[in-house]
């Protein structure tokens, strides 16, 4: 049923850019060789707010209201220490500082990890996780790494996405086997991906485009390595795609190239990772796990996209697609920015200023900037009323935000 598709942008179903990527002010020195412990995707006293789609609660506001501008996850009124956050295909997550996880939104599959497959509109604990230090949402399935440098999955398992060897849902959180020593998790639309502390990542789940880059294109119960990567920093999952980032400042990317998502100038797909062209410097990366489409923060502020276009996702003022990266622009030129999130056919940053911007798909307000018309954005604009934003994820066709401040 969830095999590979390609849907229209207007249809609501979808799949976040689940990834975890280091904070954008982290020097560029070599990985150490001893696994250092995981830590969380933001460190945070704020509280996490969300617009766009809501048809399944995944906005975690008590309702099933569409948002054209931010409001507050209300559940986590008073859980107000929150330090990760993550959006998946319908549901959100988030991490608080006492290592709890949560989650809110679509179950039916038992991908908010709470022992049910019921809907929720507030957020309810996964449940058996503590000491967690990141979350990352897939397509209807979960992730979870915990300060031990162990991982954790739950939800939908047909190509064995949770990477436990069977084939076989869990509505709890289940252990990942032979990961050890992981700083950095992400989710493509059907894939995981493990970053381990000596360098090296592993993958498990859907591979039939080789997004599990070990060189071959089958399905994976358990992980295994991807070819040839030594001295990763980051990692993110795309539909069909992985990325990883090296402490080289250079990108790199295998699996599907159907819109030239590996932006490498061809629309060849790849069965073991290869560099994006023409980018360097880069200290974080996002990529969309439904809309082909990968993007790049650069040292200097700049951000760069590659891939599918079609609603403007690229940011770059039209609607072509690029397999090569484009740098989004806004009407100064979008600088000054510090972290990037991707939903499936929008892209999020945050700038220095603490300011939020989105651009792509706003069929449901996922831009958060008052409007759902036009319905895309060809360039950045502002979400409204965030100031002092610490985090952004994308979820599907929902934003999330993690603040400090509200105006």
């Amino acid at each position: 049923m969830f095999r590979r598709r390609r849907l229209p942008h207007g249809m609501v179903a979808l799949a976040a850019a689940g990834m975890l990527a280091l904070p954008a002010a982290i020097a560029m020195t070599p990985a150490a060789a001893a696994a250092p412990e995981p830590h969380p995707l933001a460190a945070a006293s704020g509280n996490e707010w969300s617009w766009g789609y809501n048809g399944l609660g995944a906005l975690g506001d008590g309702t099933t209201a569409n948002r054209s501008v931010p409001v507050r996850v209300s559940g986590l009124t008073g859980l107000d220490r929150v330090v990760g956050i993550a959006g998946g295909r319908y549901s959100g997550y988030a991490v608080r500082a006492d290592g709890t996880a949560w989650s809110w939104g679509y179950n039916a599959y038992g991908q908010l990890g709470n022992g049910s497959t019921a809907n929720t509109t507030v957020p309810v604990r996964i449940t058996g996780l503590t000491q967690v230090a990141a979350v990352a949402g897939g397509t209807i399935n979960g992730y979870a790494l915990r300060r031990d440098g162990t991982v954790w999955a739950w939800g939908y398992n047909n190509l064995g996405q949770l990477g436990n060897g069977t084939t076989v849902n869990s509505t709890v959180p289940v252990q990942v086997p032979g990961l050890n020593h992981i700083i950095a998790i992400a989710a493509g639309g059907q894939s995981g991906y493990a970053l381990r502390g000596d360098g090296t990542v592993l993958a498990w789940g859907y591979n039939d485009e080789g997004q599990l880059g070990d060189g071959t294109t089958i399905d994976r119960m358990t992980p295994v390595q991807v070819s040839g990567l030594r001295g990763v920093r980051a990692i993110a999952g795309g539909q069909e795609s992985g990325f990883a980032l090296g402490w080289d400042g250079v990108v790199r990317a295998w699996g599907a190239n159907d819109d030239g998502q590996l932006g490498d100038g061809t629309t060849t797909e790849h069965l073991v990772p290869a560099p994006v062209h023409n980018l360097t410097e880069v200290i974080a990366i996002a990529a969309s796990s439904e809309g082909n489409t990968g993007y790049a923060l650069r040292r200097d502020g700049t951000l760069w996209a590659w891939g599918l276009g079609n609603t403007g996702q690229l940011g770059n003022g039209d609607d072509e697609s690029s397999s090569l990266p484009v740098q989004v622009s806004g009407s100064t030129g979008l600088v000054g920015v510090t972290a990037i999130s991707a939903g499936s056919f929008s892209g999020y940053a945050t700038r220095w200023d603490g300011t939020v911007w989105s651009w792509g798909s706003n069929y449901y307000g996922q831009l958060g900037n008052g409007t759902t018309t036009p319905p895309y954005s060809l360039r950045p604009v502002q979400v409204s009323g965030v100031v002092k934003a610490e985090a952004i994820a994308g979820g599907g066709f929902s934003g999330y935000t993690l603040l400090g401040t509200w105006d």
